[in-house]
């Protein structure tokens, strides 16, 4: 499976394959009928609080991505989501925030792919 990864505000491409958007909250600017998302998997995301201590800069990037990785391990909805998307060949998880390299998506797609082996 091959893992891209985009913020929402780039424009969509048919080589996205299936695109989620991996954030708790919706991007600020744009409307649903435009953002050519194909799953809004909110349940996978950082938690409300996890999110707000980072962006709180209480926490910094390790310390966020040891507690995610946390709660992924713990998410009831991950063997679903896992389920779900395992007979597409790409997905294009999206995001928000400015800076992917220091997003949720890193921790996430790492443990993605250690999961499907």
């Amino acid at each position: 499976m091959n893992i891209l990864m985009k913020r929402t505000y780039e424009d969509a491409d048919k080589s996205d394959g299936l695109r989620i958007l991996a954030d708790r909250l919706w991007p600020r600017g744009i409307r649903k009928e435009d953002a050519h998302i194909d799953w809004w998997a909110k349940e996978i995301s950082p938690s409300t609080e996890l999110r707000k201590a980072y962006h709180g800069k209480e926490i910094d990037f390790k310390e966020f991505s040891k507690k995610y990785l946390a709660e992924l391990k713990e998410n009831p909805d991950f063997p679903d989501f896992l389920q779900e998307i395992k007979s597409h060949q790409t997905i294009t998880m999206l995001t928000s925030a400015k800076e992917i390299a220091v997003s949720a998506l890193p921790v996430l797609k790492g443990f993605i792919e250690k999961e499907l082996g």
